[in-house]
């Protein structure tokens, strides 16, 4: 079977390998420079050529290739937290690469080259939204929204979202291909201008001043695995210090079990409200890694479970249902660590009416500066997509009050035992929600419909090409 539709022309062996290296060094830049952060759109561009790869084979294992070199080397903690069983987890974040390459190929081979570059975009949006948020292993880190992380302020985030902005960069670069090659380079260079002065920018202060009658005045203090005595005398140190603060924040799994009643009494002895991090049992020796609320009567008056906990760590039973803080200052959404990851999770903090999120963290000192850094690369994107204030307490770094527009206010470092981070929340009108949460969900099914075409048409061909004439 011959396919006469219009299709590029195939890459040389050079031009293959120059645009797998150049994929792979412009996302370590991107991730590694805030200032090259821009450079995530040459990565998306190389992989957008390499579907013009001679072969199906070849394009799965240069994929799998640039996977590894870009992903593992952010990754290297993984190394500290699994062994080698890091490898696996690192082969399984290129396989998606890989698989995108494939696609990719695939749709230029059986459906030319122009109805392929309008499908791209598809299917880069729906396999990230994908591994990132609907399977097991799901992992959101590393996809090409967060590498601007630390200057949303000039980025249409708010309107797109995470995954919206990678629709965004693939569009205009598969679009752009179609064009005559001067206005092709003109469209794409200004891409890449355009982002470069964007992410370079200095960050602007929000607009408004915090209104009194919104805003709360929070502080927590970063500890890791405390015992009583010196959660207590932590508390005490950060109300002599901040002595205007009404809402205390301390990590994930602060105490291993229920609030004990030395906290309790503090937060009525001081008139203060306390959010920490601990277990609440569960039937057969289990329970739910939860974030308690410790009211000035010294009473627990809220509680909210971990949604997705760690795979491959005791990290307690998923949360049963998720629900609001209906607090003194406002309706305040609680999610606690990895949760902040996925958008599936806070969305629906979003859906029922959230003015803020507050996110105790347990991020262990010794997993690493580079894990601790991606992580917090999640808070201000977070708060730019919904336009809500986030409070993400860690236990060893790095904590951060961020405000609605994604500016972080506040941070406290890593490694930083015992140190105190305070400012003010301000809540105002709920958050809402981007158009990549109706953008990634419609991806994902194109994507899927798509594979399934590609899988019948190769099984067809293949049978096709299995009849061999019999010669009498």
């Amino acid at each position: 079977m011959t396919n006469s539709r219009p299709t590029a022309p195939v890459l040389t062996s050079v031009e293959a390998a120059l645009f797998a290296l150049g994929a792979a060094v412009a996302f370590q830049l991107a991730y590694t420079f805030q200032a090259l952060s821009f450079l995530v759109v040459v990565y998306l561009y190389c992989l957008v050529q390499l579907a013009r790869l001679n072969t199906t084979r070849l394009a799965f294992y240069v994929g799998l290739l640039i996977g590894l070199s870009a992903f593992a080397p952010q990754l290297m903690f993984f190394w500290k937290i699994f062994g080698a069983a890091a490898i696996p987890l690192w082969l399984i974040l290129a396989f998606w690469l890989a698989l995108f390459l494939v696609l990719a190929r695939l749709c230029q081979a059986h459906l030319g080259r122009t109805p392929a570059l309008l499908l791209i975009p598809f299917l880069w949006t729906g396999l990230e939204y994908f591994r990132s948020e609907l399977y097991y292993l799901r992992f959101s880190w590393l996809n090409a929204g967060y590498a601007f992380s630390d200057n949303l302020q000039w980025l249409p985030v708010k309107q797109l979202g995470v995954y919206g902005m990678g629709f965004l960069f693939m569009a205009v670069i598969s679009l752009s291909t179609l064009l005559q090659l001067k206005q092709r380079v003109a469209v794409q260079t200004t891409l890449l201008v355009v982002l470069a002065i964007l992410s370079n920018l200095p960050a602007r202060s929000n607009s408004s001043p915090t209104n009194s009658s919104t805003g709360i005045q929070v502080a927590g203090v970063q500890m890791e695995f405390p015992l009583e005595s010196q959660i207590i005398a932590n508390l005490t140190r950060v109300i002599k210090t901040n002595p205007q603060v009404q809402l205390l924040v301390l990590s994930e799994y602060s105490v291993d079990g229920p609030v004990p009643e030395t906290v309790k009494t503090w937060c009525q002895k001081n008139r203060r409200y306390l959010i920490i991090g601990g277990k609440d049992p569960a039937p057969d020796f289990q329970f739910y890694d939860t974030a308690f609320v410790i009211g000035p009567s010294g009473d627990v008056v809220f509680r909210q479970a971990k949604s997705v906990p760690i795979q491959f760590f005791k990290d307690g039973l998923p949360a049963r249902k998720q629900k609001l803080w209906e607090s003194p200052w406002g309706k305040i959404g609680i999610c606690i660590c990895y949760d902040l990851s996925y958008t599936r999770v806070t969305d629906q903090l979003i859906r029922l009416g959230a003015q803020a999120l507050i996110v105790p963290s347990m991020d262990a000192a010794d997993w690493g500066r580079q894990q601790h850094a991606l992580h917090a690369r999640v808070a201000p994107v977070r708060a730019a997509e919904y336009g809500v204030p986030i409070f993400r307490l860690a236990s060893s770094g790095i904590s951060q009050i961020v405000s609605s527009s994604g500016l972080v206010l506040a941070t406290a470092p890593m490694p930083g035992e015992e140190t105190i981070i305070s400012d003010v929340l301000d809540l105002k009108g709920p958050g809402r929600l981007p158009l990549d949460r109706m953008i990634a969900p419609l991806s994902v099914w194109v994507t899927g419909l798509t594979t399934g075409w590609l899988a019948m048409v190769s099984i067809k061909e293949k049978n096709s090409s299995s009849i061999q004439p019999t010669l009498t």
